[in-house]
Order: C-alpha cells, then sequence, then structure tokens
C-alpha cells in the first residue's frame, strides 16, 4: 500500500486540506462570536449550508457513478477554494449574509468531494488494506485538524482573522493542484456506468433495496447516528464551554485532546479488530459515546471537560473506519457514488437537526442538562439497536439452520 503513489497523493492532500478546514472553521467561530450573540442563530447560519449540501445530494451520487471520479474531485475542489472569496468579503464589509453565502459554496462543493473520495479509495487500494487506508486516512485529517486548530489559535492572535482565511485559500489550491496527479483506475465500473446510466435518473432509489438487503450495512446507517448527536452541535458546545469557564485557550484544548484521542482510536482499531467482530466494536464504541456526553455535565471543570473529549475522541477513531470499512467492502462498487451521497446526505440532514437542536437548548436550558439529555438518549439507543442485532443475528441462524 505505501508503495502507491496515489495513497501518497490522497493523504498528503488530506493533511493540506485539513489544516485550510480547520484554519477556516476556527475563524467562522471568532467571526460569529464578534457578529451574532445567539446560540440560536449561530446554527441557523451553520445548517444554512447543510441544507444546501443536503439539496444537491441526489445530483452528485449520479454523477459520480455516472462519471470519472477524479473529475468530480477537481470540480468540487475548484468550487471550494473560490468559495474562500465570499468570506473574505464577509470579513471586509461585517457581513453575516457573506459568510451564509461561503457556508453554501463550501457545503456544495463537500456534497460531491467526499462521495468521490469515499468511492476512489477502493479502487486506489486493496480490500485486505482498506481497514488500514482509512483508518490512516482519518487519522491524517485529525493530525491535520489538530496542527490547524493549534496555529489558528496561535495565529488570531497576531495576526487579523482576514490572515486565517487567505492561508485557508491557499492550501485549498494546492489540493486541487495534488487531485491532478491522482491516477484512478475504473475500467472495472465503466461497464456497469454504462448499462445504469439511463435508470441513474431514480437516483438514490436505486441503493434503497441494496441497503435492505444488507443487514449489516443498515445497522451501521442506523448506528452512525449516535456519533452525530455529539459532532452536530460540537462546534456550539465549544463555543458554550469557553464562555462557561471564561477561557478562550480551552477552545483549543479541547480541539487537540480530542483530535489526539481520534488519532489513538484510529491507529489502535487495526490490532482491536483482530480480536473482535466490527459490530463489537461499534456497538462498544457507541455506549462510550453516551458515556462521554454524560460526562460534560461537569464541563465547568477544565479537567473533565477535557476528559471527555479525549475519551468521545478515541471512541469515535474506533468508530468510523470500521463503519468506513463496512460499507466499502459489503456495498457493491457499481453503487458506491450514489450510496455515499445518500449516506452524506443523510449525515447532513442529522447534523443538521442536531445542530438546530443545540442551538435551542443551550438557549433554554444550558449545556450541563443537555448533555445529559443527549448521553442518555445515545446509550438508549445503542441498547436498542444492540438488542435489535442480535435479534436479526439469532433470526439468520435459525433461517440457515432450517436451510
Amino acid at each position: 500500500m505505501w508503495k502507491n503513489k496515489n495513497v501518497w497523493i490522497l493523504l498528503t492532500g488530506e493533511f493540506i486540506a485539513g489544516l485550510g478546514l480547520w484554519l477556516g472553521i476556527i475563524g467562522n467561530l471568532e467571526f460569529m462570536q464578534e457578529k451574532v450573540p445567539s446560540d440560536f442563530v449561530k446554527s441557523l447560519i451553520l445548517a444554512a449550508g447543510l441544507l444546501a449540501g443536503i439539496a444537491v445530494g441526489p445530483l452528485a451520487g449520479r454523477l459520480t457513478d455516472q462519471i470519472n471520479k477524479k473529475k468530480v474531485m477537481l470540480v468540487s475542489g475548484a468550487v471550494r477554494t473560490f468559495s474562500v472569496i465570499f468570506m473574505l468579503i464577509a470579513i471586509s464589509t461585517g457581513s453575516v449574509w457573506w459568510m451564509v453565502v461561503f457556508l453554501v459554496f463550501l457545503q456544495v462543493s463537500a456534497a460531491f468531494y467526499f462521495p468521490a473520495l469515499q468511492a476512489a479509495i477502493p479502487l486506489v487500494v486493496e480490500e485486505k488494506n482498506l481497514l488500514q487506508m482509512n483508518g490512516v486516512h482519518m487519522n491524517v485529517s485529525t493530525l491535520s485538524r489538530v496542527l490547524g486548530t493549534a496555529v489558528a489559535g496561535i495565529l488570531i492572535a497576531i495576526m487579523p482573522l482576514q490572515g486565517l482565511y487567505e492561508l485557508s485559500l491557499a492550501a485549498y489550491a494546492i489540493l486541487f493542484l495534488l487531485t491532478c496527479f491522482l491516477k484512478i483506475d475504473e475500467q472495472n465500473s465503466k461497464p456497469v456506468q454504462a448499462h445504469s446510466l439511463s435508470k441513474s435518473k431514480s437516483g438514490f432509489k436505486d441503493v434503497f433495496p441494496i441497503i435492505k438487503g444488507l443487514p449489516i450495512v443498515l445497522m451501521t446507517l442506523i448506528l452512525t447516528l449516535v456519533p452525530i448527536l455529539f459532532l452536530g452541535g460540537f462546534n456550539l458546545m465549544v463555543i458554550n464551554i469557553s464562555e462557561l469557564q471564561d477561557s478562550t485557550a480551552i477552545k483549543s484544548w479541547i480541539y487537540a485532546t480530542e483530535g489526539i484521542g481520534f488519532m489513538i482510536g484510529a491507529f489502535l482499531v487495526k490490532q482491536i479488530s483482530l480480536r473482535s467482530s466490527p459490530y463489537t466494536i461499534l456497538f462498544l464504541f457507541s455506549f462510550v459515546i453516551g458515556f462521554s456526553q454524560m460526562l460534560l455535565y461537569f464541563a465547568t471543570i477544565p479537567l473533565l471537560t477535557v476528559l471527555s473529549f479525549l475519551v468521545f475522541g478515541f471512541a469515535v477513531g474506533c468508530f468510523f473506519p470500521t463503519a468506513a470499512t463496512i460499507f466499502q467492502t459489503r456495498v457493491p462498487k457499481e453503487f458506491h457514488g450514489r450510496f455515499f451521497s445518500f449516506r452524506n446526505m443523510l449525515d447532513r440532514v442529522s447534523f443538521q437537526v442536531v445542530l438546530l437542536m443545540t442551538g435551542f437548548l443551550l438557549d433554554t436550558m444550558g449545556l450541563q442538562l443537555m448533555a445529559v439529555i443527549f448521553g442518555a438518549f445515545s446509550l438508549f439507543l445503542s441498547t436498542l439497536f444492540y438488542f435489535k442485532f442480535k435479534q436479526v443475528r439469532a433470526d439468520m441462524k435459525v433461517t440457515n439452520n432450517a436451510s
């Protein structure tokens, strides 16, 4: 795997783009803290971009299955680079509306880029290396987040906010150039593309029977809602914790600690998978995520706050590479574009609902009580789906014995 040039291009591009992304995210939080006093209004602003990404989801899935995935990544990368210009206008004018335009373009480009990326990974590495590749790819992404937030925390104190976005634009431009050097062999999928071109107008309708016929895929899709319950309002919670503790430094500590926890989890998940089944990993760490949410009841104590995000980071570091590998190996490759676009769209809908809910609950009941409610709900979902999975597995054994 490490001799594959495409692997190094994807990993290097992810690292550089991740730096740009997190410089921009810290900039977004700083801009909203200055211009928008209400947590709920902040959530509405962030939700605007997510809604745009959801709207183009079906089109993104069809195009990813119909045309070359590298082309999809290049066009979406160009749009992402161009979108930063709108944020520079927002800073110069002090207008939140230009920030909304920036978020819309950014999320639309992401709606095309990430399904194409997920569909491209199985085409550049062998199936036996997928879990390792997913873990390393997510680790590189997390490392860029840790460094990006740390660097942003330093730069925001010594340079204008505009400078963060200029660096972000440069990072996106470098990712675009690196993507030009990708060589993806899609020969095996071309006959399928020609065959499915006429029926692909139905979009996600072709994917639903596949998901329904693969219980392991359906269960994994449902379980991904548990970490999203934490991640959806992540940035709002970080802002709220910063205000609760009257500390700007805690934001960088939270992002860095959660990122380190994620990297440790993604590094160790390969070893854990040698001793445990994928569903043991998924169910175990969905319970751990619920526990980490409950721990935020003590959000006024910096040490316990950092511990909560460290535990959460480790849990999702094990959870997401396992889920991604299941999707890439169990779903037929000719449906990857539509499936990953559907999953991306489902994640965005979930993110939007959780984002709005988080903003509303932070304004009405505060972080600590909200954390207990979210944690209890996560534990309930994990328990419910765990017993449902056991029932499905028992039914399958009975069916196999009968046949």
